[in-house]
């Protein structure tokens, strides 16, 4: 069929919207009309070429959508479903899937660019194209495989639904998730974009008795303000490490950093108490390393995780989350600061990048 789409031929340069051919779900797979997705920073790292990806490449990881029609063998979605996609679409059957930790599945052999069996669905005059995270959905349809388009609620609106897929459960996911921060817990916050402000907001509902938004800039901290935030420290005019620790009296219990800096990742090391804990959720340039005192660990008991997705379990956590929205114990709404068409998506990067906006989405109808 043929669809519009949102196409990166090379880095830093615009993505061309244009149309192009997808084909029909295969065995396994699920044919998805695109609703909403948002315009996230991830997409940004390809388009600014800090990570390597084969191009050219549909980009797009965060998206809701309805079930158009489906492949041979799939059972869990049927046509009609509203879903919101999961970019880890995994196996089910490896290691890490049987544990719960369905995010780190390594039980598919082909990269993540590709479908389960290493091939594209994508492509435009015989020249292929690929999928980013197998979801590709800054396109009018997306091809995913099954585990990738999670059923939700008929009444969660899909505009909100997207945003489930990667800001809010990579944001919430990381406090309740990985972190499983204690009632009563100080925490920080470093970055009030898309994740960060989930990450606020996810502190609220794990009853974080002290909440410190950290960024460069007062437009993002009066929407953590608005996400639950007790403190704002404006980094630009202060020292963000010095200023939390004049807060808590010695520093927070728990840093998460939601920026993917190699500075903000020290930052929120630094900014912690003995024993407390930094989860690393903002997704750094890959060439980028982190330098931490070696003996300061030991002496300190500090500790540094990584939290990948919110450490989700999509099946259960997607459903989950949209439950908590719309009984009111989330907010999502207040999240979008712009919506744009397709045509419209370099500008929506343009914004994102200048710091403008805590989500966008593209909406496509």
């Amino acid at each position: 069929m043929k669809i519009k789409a949102a196409v990166l031929y090379e880095p830093n340069t615009p993505m061309v919207v244009e149309t192009i051919d997808l084909d029909e779900p295969q065995e396994g797979e699920v044919l998805v009309r695109i609703v909403a997705a948002g315009v996230c920073y991830s997409d940004y790292h390809i388009m600014k070429g800090e990570w390597s990806h084969p191009l050219p490449v549909v980009l797009g990881h965060e998206g809701a959508g309805v079930v158009e029609r489906v492949g041979s063998g799939v059972t869990r979605v049927v046509p009609g479903q509203n879903v919101i996609l999961n970019f880890r679409a995994n196996c089910g059957i490896c290691h890490y899937c049987i544990i719960g930790r369905p995010v780190l599945c390594n039980g598919i052999d082909s990269p993540r660019n590709t479908m389960f069996d290493g091939s594209s669905r994508l492509s435009k005059d015989d020249q292929t194209i690929h999928h980013f995270a197998r979801t590709a959905c800054f396109a009018e349809f997306a091809v995913v495989p099954e585990s990738g388009a999670v059923p939700v609620r008929a009444d969660m609106p899909l505009d909100k639904g997207c945003l489930v897929g990667c800001a809010v459960m990579t944001g919430v996911g990381s406090v309740i998730n990985t972190a499983r921060i204690e009632a009563g817990a100080s925490v920080a916050v470093i970055g009030c974009g898309g994740v960060g402000l989930n990450a606020v907001q996810g502190a609220v509902l794990g009853g974080a008795g002290q909440i410190i938004a950290v960024d460069l800039l007062d437009n993002k901290l009066e929407y953590a303000r608005e996400f639950g935030a007790t403190h704002l420290v404006n980094s630009s005019n202060s020292d963000a490490v010095e200023r939390v620790m004049e807060l808590t009296g010695g520093g927070v219990d728990y840093a998460f950093e939601a920026i993917g800096n190699v500075h903000t990742i020290n930052q929120a090391y630094q900014m912690l108490a003995p024993g407390g804990t930094a989860v690393v959720v903002g997704m750094a340039p890959e060439n980028d390393e982190v330098s931490i005192n070696a003996l300061s660990l030991p002496r300190t008991e500090k500790t540094i995780v990584g939290s990948w997705y919110g450490g989700a379990r999509p099946w259960v956590d997607l459903p989950k989350i949209v439950d908590l929205y719309l009984s009111g114990k989330l907010k999502i709404d207040p999240l979008i600061s712009r919506t744009y068409s397709l045509d419209e998506i370099n500008i929506a990067y343009d914004a994102l990048a200048a710091g403008e906006v805590a989500r966008s989405i593209i909406v496509f109808e």
